[in-house]
């Protein structure tokens, strides 16, 4: 009996560069992220970490290097397209409409709906009611998933940093991503916050989507991430299991240093 061939991972870089001016900001990384993982990306300030993000979502072209999303290349695609391929990719400072309500910003994020074009919503009345309808209960069931459902109403500027932090996590999940992309998603949250915050990401992993996580409280990497990426200075140190990476003398000369 033949065998079934291996699925390709989720994300695959190899050997990306991306330099602005005279600065490389991505001296050449490569790794792989394995379908199904919580990976960490981790290194010092200046690394290239936010940058590496966004080259895999389109927000910039690397100048050499390729990236694969489950075995398909994207580099040239648009940042909408890498989207629309499965990854949904957060932010430092959350990107959100304040002067909008929580659930709104939450609805603002589906794409697609037939009620978006003036002349469907004139001639496919029905159809525009079953998606609204549709878009209610997945707004509603995101917020509960988030445990904002008491601030639905709210605008969104009346929530706290761990608060925005949750609802941008939610703007991703209306697109249903396979692959969410967090850029330190506990920065400046507070314990409590962090704790419901790591919890739904652990969820979201069990439901089966990989999920890649820049953090720079390494500590929380090696507890909550199975795999992780380690770059210094542009480039991938190392790439392992947490006790690996805790244990390789480059990056601890490197980076972690007593941890």
């Amino acid at each position: 009996m033949t065998a079934s061939p291996a699925r390709p991972p989720a994300l695959a870089v190899d050997h990306l560069v991306k330099t602005f001016g005279g600065i490389t900001a991505v001296d050449g990384a490569s790794f792989t992220v394995p379908e199904g993982s919580v990976t960490g990306l981790i290194g010092p300030n200046g690394a290239g970490k936010s940058t590496l993000f966004d080259l895999v979502t389109g927000v910039l072209t690397p100048d050499s290097g390729t990236i694969r999303l489950q075995g398909e290349p994207v580099v040239g695609r648009a940042p909408h397209e890498v989207a629309a391929a499965g990854v949904g990719r957060t932010f430092q400072t959350p990107k959100i409409f304040a002067g909008m309500s929580v659930a709104d910003n939450l609805a603002f994020a589906a794409t697609g709906q037939t009620g978006e074009s003036a002349l469907n919503a004139l001639f496919r009345a029905g159809t525009v009611a079953d998606e609204e309808r549709a878009l209610d209960e997945r707004v509603a069931e995101t917020l509960d998933f988030l445990d904002l459902a008491p601030l639905a109403d709210e605008y969104a500027r009346g929530l706290s940093g761990g608060q925005r932090k949750l609802l941008e996590l939610g703007r991703v999940l209306m697109l249903d991503p396979s692959l969410l992309m967090l850029d330190e998603p506990a920065a400046g949250v507070n314990p409590a916050l962090t704790d419901r915050l790591l919890e739904r990401v652990r969820a979201l992993n069990d439901e089966g989507r990989t999920v890649v996580l820049i953090e720079h409280d390494v500590d929380l990497v090696m507890r909550e991430c199975d795999h992780v990426v380690v770059m210094h200075n542009g480039s991938t140190l190392a790439t392992g299991p947490p006790e690996e990476i805790q244990a390789n003398d480059r990056v601890i000369d490197a980076y972690l240093g007593g941890v």
